[in-house]
């Protein structure tokens, strides 16, 4: 019984209007793992099995972009051993889900203070990447030592110094301009953002790209989070108006 209601959430689903991009915070992965008695680090090795069924859910329904926050500028304050510990839970599972990322045709890219990651990390990432670049189905990127403030100073000062060397204009910036400088540049726009845990912020997460996004929270940890949970989320998504500022009267029902 529920085998087939699970089955039954994904059958809902209208492929015709699936969100084009779905960002993730991945959240609870330290709390799943104390409550089972166990340590933080094991609940973010369990985190990956959740990783790898949403980056395959997506790429088989056919969502062209998803992003996952795996590490923020913050979690750098977190105890040096934790944060080791990561980033070499990092090197073994881009190393390990390389095939997996093959097979599924998914590019991947990254995004946030890379140049802040351990040297190994750095060349395993790029090396990833490389191999990846050529791949169609679907963009995964990881937001790795990403916050959103950094990522938005970035964009200003980079923008300052081209306008210093005459690459820029001086008059007026733009919201396309900006767009331009911004990490993502090249990416839509999210218009699903999913956080899992029961928390309820955004922390410091694309705060320029979510601007429309529709948010979804689920009591769920990371690591119980399952391809239904995915398809449950799409599903509350597909059913939401997305009005834009407009009332409902003006929106095209297509």
């Amino acid at each position: 019984m529920a085998e087939s209601l699970k089955e039954s959430i994904k059958q809902k689903l209208d492929t015709a209007k699936l969100p084009e991009h779905i960002a993730v915070i991945m959240d609870g992965n330290g709390r799943w793992a104390k409550l089972k008695g166990r340590p933080r680090v094991f609940g973010h090795k369990s985190g990956v099995k959740a990783v790898r069924e949403v980056t395959e859910a997506c790429a088989e329904l056919g969502v062209p972009y998803l992003t996952l926050y795996a590490f923020s500028t913050e979690n750098w304050n977190r105890p040096s051993t934790e944060v080791s510990a990561l980033m070499e839970l990092l090197v073994l599972t881009i190393g390990k889900e390389l095939k997996t990322l093959m097979k599924n045709d998914v590019r991947l890219r990254a995004i946030g203070k890379l140049d802040f990651l351990p040297e190994k990390c750095r060349n395993e990432l790029k090396e990833a990447i490389e191999k990846t670049k050529l791949n169609k189905r679907m963009t995964l990127t990881l937001a790795l030592s990403y916050g959103s403030r950094e990522e938005l100073t970035d964009a200003f000062n980079s923008m300052l110094a081209d306008m210093q060397k005459g690459m820029l204009d001086k008059g007026p910036i733009s919201a396309e301009t900006i767009e331009q400088y911004l990490y993502t540049t090249g990416i839509p726009d999210p218009e699903l953002l999913i956080r899992t845990s029961g928390e309820h912020r955004i922390s410091n997460f694309l705060l320029w790209q979510i601007a429309y996004a529709e948010l979804y929270f689920t009591e769920k940890f990371w690591p119980d989070f399952e391809r239904e949970d995915l398809y449950q989320a799409i599903f509350n998504f597909q059913q939401r108006e997305r009005r834009f500022g407009k009332i409902s009267e003006q929106i095209t029902v297509g």
